[in-house]
């Protein structure tokens, strides 16, 4: 576990989609080993980055979170 990603879910409060995307970079980083890419594999990292972006803005979204308004 990547604990220096931060919790995004704060009761029914949407995460703002720069949080979103620093979380997602903060696991690409992780999972790759490189901080900063190299030039050849620059559009990989990005891809990887929007990617699961995408997905964790999915998945904030469709959670239901009991006793939420």
């Amino acid at each position: 576990m990547c604990r220096s990603i931060k919790r995004l879910r704060d009761g029914a409060v949407a995460a703002p989609e720069p949080e979103i995307e620093e979380a997602a970079r903060q696991y690409v980083r992780k999972v790759s080993g490189f901080t900063r890419p190299a030039s050849h594999n620059l559009e990989v990292f990005d891809r990887a980055v929007a990617e699961i972006a995408e997905a964790t803005a999915v998945l904030l979204g469709d959670l239901e979170i009991r006793g939420a308004a």
